[in-house]
């Protein structure tokens, strides 16, 4: 089945409320989409949201590479022959991970409906339902009280906090999410390489009885080995985010002694869904269990790595709450959410219905 036409779109997708993190406020964000459309009239949908600061590319490059011949010249091509078309993207636009994770997942969406199968059961589908964290970003106790709160009277149980800022404060912030909400939530924490080798120490030796369940990327990119020398039972509950973009960096943070337990594969940091595999290879051989995470996205790329992390056994871990703040989308489905516990829709493709762009 021929690809009859390739079309780039760019949509500013509102937040309903803005939020910080270590380095930024963010109140809106800029996903670039991709749709194939096949000759029998199917249209697979892709989007990206690379981050500049993470892999060096931003939505207007990847907006740019997805309307150039590089791209445009796969119409006419057969969307059987998916895996050779994204391999033979990735040589064009080496580096480049926004365009290919466009391009990755709307191929992946586009075979998916063709063959009339969901993306994860043509991969094998290893997971039925995980629970996703939601996020609260850095704000005051009492605000964070209130974010939790709300969160947990929506059905959410894992709470996955922003902190990095200053080291009291966020010390502070898990204490009291504990006090106040007891054991029957779960708390990670994403530092978004805010602290220092002793603030880590000291955050984690003042926290021990709140019971974190994961810290996220706590050193900045390129001082791995100061984790090295780090205890393992303390190494084994520090996932990896901006240091791992791709399978040769998988392949380093896999050596022994392993600086994180965790890997968090983030699609607009490898390219799609098999960048993502590389990836979830190199971990599941080196025994590191997969952390699946996102950006603020569309539903689109939150689907497509949600039927990634369910082809994957070793998969523990969800954070794909980054199209729940979105004012508006430009699909509908993709997923289900049921307190707090994901799953996909089981339709063909991706399950995105209602197309506006």
């Amino acid at each position: 089945m021929q690809i009859k036409s390739i079309r780039a779109y760019r949509r500013d997708l509102a937040l309903t409320k803005p939020y910080t993190i270590a380095y930024q406020t963010i109140s809106a964000v800029e996903n670039i989409f991709l749709t194939v459309e096949l000759a029998n009239g199917i249209i697979g949908v892709g989007a990206a949201n690379p981050s500049p600061e993470v892999v060096g590319e931003s939505p207007d490059q990847t907006f740019a590479n997805l309307q150039s011949d590089g791209i445009t010249r796969f119409v006419g091509r057969d969307i059987r022959h998916a895996f050779q078309l994204i391999d033979e993207a990735g040589q064009q636009f080496p580096n480049l991970p926004g365009t290919l994770a466009a391009f990755d997942i709307a191929l992946h969406d586009a075979l998916g409906q063709f063959l009339g199968i969901p993306v994860v059961e043509f991969y094998g589908q290893k997971i039925t339902a995980l629970p996703t964290s939601i996020t609260i970003g850095i704000m005051p106790i009492a605000e964070t009280l209130e974010a939790a709160r709300d969160y947990i009277q929506r059905g959410f149980r894992v709470l996955k906090v922003k902190t990095g800022l200053d080291v009291a404060e966020d010390i502070g912030r898990i204490r009291k999410l504990r006090e106040q909400f007891g054991p029957d939530i779960v708390l990670r924490v994403d530092a978004n390489q805010g602290y220092t080798a002793d603030q880590l120490i000291q955050f984690i030796g003042q926290t021990d009885d709140a019971s974190v369940e994961l810290i996220e990327q706590p050193l900045p990119v390129g001082m791995e080995e100061e984790l090295r020398s780090l205890p393992l039972p303390l190494r084994q509950r520090l996932a990896a985010d901006e240091s791992l973009k791709g399978g040769e960096a998988a392949l380093k943070l896999a050596q022994e002694p392993q600086p994180f337990g965790i890997f968090n594969i983030k699609l607009m940091k490898c390219g799609g869904i098999r960048g993502a595999f590389d990836i979830a290879t190199v971990a599941r051989l080196s025994q590191i269990e997969l952390f699946w995470g996102c950006n603020d996205e569309s539903i689109v790329s939150i689907a497509a790595a949600l039927h990634a992390a369910f082809a994957c056994p070793h998969t523990r871990y969800l954070d794909l709450d980054g199209s729940l703040d979105l004012a508006e989308d430009v699909v509908k489905g993709g997923f289900i959410i049921e307190n707090g516990l994901m799953r996909p829709t089981g339709l063909p493709g991706l399950g995105l219905t209602d197309l506006t762009l």
